[in-house]
């Protein structure tokens, strides 16, 4: 009798703590629940935000490239305009104080639109560069949400195994995907935190493009951007949009000066 009272105090006191435990993770799943839903709702609101955003920035990006043509084809007006007055200044040799004041005036005008062009390419790339970030941002986020499902996932197994020795088995989850690192925004100046250097080995001047002697081997990654010196004197920056082993290639940007094969780069200045 004895015997049997014990192992039913026994019974009931394991009883009441795998209750207990039960309770306090059905608790945790809940709050989980609760925090998860907000998170989406976050997430939403933050996507809702991100795409208004996006949209924005893809109006102002073709409103920049349009100004960029229409400035393209200005600079060919322009230029043609140059070449015709020269031709006339050559004919006309008796009006040549007059059409050399109008090939002046002319000359100005092109030096103004191609300021205006160089202005208008770099919008396009700061442009194009934030909607990179925002597009990152967004993945972040997804990659957030299927983290707090996995959790609530785990918190469910371990519910499930204390539920089990009393006949209760509560509704499971699947894992969304494997538990990875979180995905962060793609920065255009990768690579500045270690000291890269090298040197140019071809330069495409009619795509404004440049090939760099060092690749992958030596740490070199799509995003990183380079600066190109002469000695003392800053040339451009070149931003990398393809590696190998041994080159990388790149776009030429802030050109100060044309660069030419044998100048340093490095991700330092």
């Amino acid at each position: 009798m004895v015997t049997y009272v014990a192992n039913a105090d026994n019974y009931r006191q394991q009883y009441t703590d795998l209750r207990t435990d039960n309770d306090s993770l059905s608790k945790k799943a809940e709050d989980l629940t609760k925090q998860i839903n907000e998170k989406i709702e976050q997430k939403k609101q933050a996507e809702n935000k991100l795409n208004d955003e996006i949209t924005s920035l893809k109006a102002q990006k073709s409103e920049l490239q349009t100004n960029f043509d229409n400035a393209e084809r200005e600079k060919a007006a322009l230029l043609q305009k140059v070449n015709s007055w020269a031709s006339i200044t050559q004919d006309f040799y008796q009006t040549t104080d007059k059409q050399g004041q109008l090939l002046k005036n002319t000359l100005e005008e092109l030096n103004k639109v191609q300021a205006e062009q160089i202005s208008q390419r770099k919008e396009l790339n700061e442009t194009t560069a934030t909607l990179v970030e925002k597009m990152a941002i967004i993945e972040t986020l997804g990659a957030e949400n299927k983290r707090l499902l996995e959790e609530k996932a785990e918190l469910q197994g371990k519910s499930d195994q204390f539920l089990q020795p009393v006949g209760k088995v509560s509704a499971g989850t699947t894992p969304v995907t494997p538990r990875g690192d979180t995905a962060r925004p793609a920065t255009t100046t990768a690579g500045s935190e270690i000291a890269l250097q090298g040197l140019i080995t071809a330069v495409d001047s009619k795509n404004s493009m440049a090939t760099i002697s060092i690749g992958t081997a030596d740490g070199v990654k799509e995003g990183m951007r380079f600066h190109v010196t002469r000695g003392e004197v800053f040339l451009c920056d070149i931003l990398i949009i393809d590696t190998d082993t041994e080159q990388a290639v790149g776009v030429m940007e802030l050109v100060q000066q044309q660069p030419n094969i044998g100048d340093a780069v490095s991700t330092n200045l």
